[in-house]
């Protein structure tokens, strides 16, 4: 039997980099992929539960493929996959991606799409991010490819350590960008809000700011790795036990 691949994003299932993942992925196994029905950046671990959770089978862009949107957060759509679209089998690999964007360093906190590799770890599951450091919708997702087809056959052939995922950020426009092995970068966002007056005088506020490199000499993070040209690979712990504090 194929190896079952479960793929899902926080882009949402129109989104041009999980339509380009499952033409990667096709040649590795069954791909199911269960995405949300529209972009839900900065979802984290969200879950859905004031709310009923609806399914519904879309076209697939690869034939041999299954394609679903779901009106909750990539959490839920990990979930409601292993709970009831594959019909009680455990995947044997969950890719979320490909993300429109970095989530390396602090942004792996707030991703929805690295929410869903999360989500995968706590079933078991070897689970495995990717992003492309661009916001472009329409971004040439060729540079990832490579990547995919060196780690994804080892992932499926080994798996990780139990409690442990794959944090993948690939740079924009360096069509092979080499990998290496970096840890998540001590940094933070500033300036997060921006205020503005709408038409009746009454202020609001939109996410804005940016990203602050808190350790820019050191050369063995995932920031470091993007500026210099390398592919991001970063193993990640669900255990964020704080060490040698008790």
């Amino acid at each position: 039997m194929k190896k079952l691949i479960l793929v899902s994003n926080d882009d949402g299932y129109m989104a041009k980099g999980v339509r380009e993942l499952m033409k990667m992925l096709v040649q590795y196994g069954e791909v199911v992929a269960v995405c949300p029905n529209q972009g839900r950046s900065g979802q984290s671990m969200a879950l859905t539960f004031d709310a009923p959770l609806r399914v519904q089978e879309e076209k697939s862009p690869v034939e041999g493929a299954k394609l679903y949107s779901c009106n909750g957060t990539p959490v839920d759509c990990v979930k409601i996959s292993c709970y009831s679209v594959l019909n009680g089998r455990k995947p044997d690999l969950i890719v979320a991606g490909i993300n429109h964007g970095s989530n390396a360093s602090v942004n792996v906190l707030y991703s929805g799409t690295m929410g869903a590799v999360q989500e995968g770890a706590t079933w078991g599951v070897p689970s495995i991010g990717f992003s492309l450091t661009t916001h472009d919708p329409d971004a040439d997702f060729s540079a990832v490819k490579p990547v995919v087809d060196e780690l994804i056959p080892k992932l499926l052939n080994e798996g990780l350590p139990k409690g442990i995922f794959i944090n993948v950020n690939v740079p924009s426009g360096v069509p092979l960008a080499p990998i290496m092995i970096s840890r998540e970068c001590k940094a933070h966002w500033s300036e997060e809000y921006k205020e503005y007056i709408d038409p009746f005088g009454r202020s609001f506020f939109m996410l804005a700011g940016h990203l602050v490199n808190d350790e820019p000499s050191s050369t063995d993070t995932d920031l470091y790795a993007l500026d210099h040209g390398y592919t991001s690979v970063v193993y990640e712990a669900l255990d964020r036990t704080a060490p040698n504090c008790f």
